[in-house]
């Protein structure tokens, strides 16, 4: 697989299926709050953003100041629900096992929400130690920015433009893209919606997958397809 040296997953939504019980615990807060949101159409507008950055948007848009109490409610709630709900992507081992290359994980999930969510699904080992959170680099570097990709890179050895990422979210094919890296679209987890595929793309992933077995021939062919010109 020449045209690639790393591949890089996000995991809330790709590696396991955590975005849309996100969207239940944060639309049910939001509704309670004042603000009206069903949990699909938080999946489909804010998936792949921090709690803070929702609430900051949601405040620009709507004009409703909230209780920054909601901020810890939420990782509260959020953590209880994800320590007992929380189910694996289908299809991740399989896959890992076909692809050649290095791989790790590039998330805006605290370090400590990534480990209690990997260990309990049981796909920590097929990344460890190589599991790497935009909040640990400081305030205000989590994704759109680019800068949890670039850091993952740096940490693996590897030149940005020799990585592949695989993402759910627009806001994490934004920072991808950002970074210098191609990107395949996922849209197999719980939280996803009939024109997911299209606004991956239109971010700017090249394909995207429902599937996670679908991904070793994916990378595959577009590795394929950089060498051809």
């Amino acid at each position: 697989m020449d045209g690639f040296d790393l591949i890089i997953f996000d995991c809330d939504g790709v590696l396991v299926d955590s975005e849309i019980i996100a969207a239940d615990v944060e639309s049910g807060l939001l509704t309670e709050a004042g603000y009206p949101i069903s949990a699909e159409e938080m999946g489909e507008r804010f998936a792949g953003m921090t709690w803070r950055n929702i609430l900051l948007q949601i405040e620009r848009e709507a004009s409703i100041p909230f209780s920054a109490s909601l901020l810890d409610k939420s990782e509260h709630l959020l953590d209880l629900r994800l320590a007992q709900d929380v189910q694996p992507i289908p299809g991740v081992e399989f896959a890992v096992s076909r692809l050649p290359i290095k791989r790790c994980i590039c998330s805006n999930s605290s370090t400590k929400r990534l480990d209690m969510m990997l260990t309990k699904v049981g796909l920590k080992p097929l990344f460890a130690p190589n599991i790497f959170s935009a909040k640990d680099l400081g305030p205000d570097r989590v994704k759109p920015k680019p800068d949890i990709f670039l850091h993952g890179a740096s940490q693996m050895g590897v030149s940005p433009d020799k990585v592949v990422v695989v993402e759910d979210s627009v806001h994490g094919v934004h920072a991808a893209r950002a970074a210098g890296m191609r990107v395949i679209g996922f849209t197999g987890a719980s939280h996803s919606y009939p024109a997911h595929a299209d606004k991956l793309t239109d971010a700017g992933a090249e394909t995207a997958i429902s599937r996670m077995n679908d991904l070793p021939g994916v990378v595959a062919a577009l590795a394929a397809w950089d060498n051809v010109f």
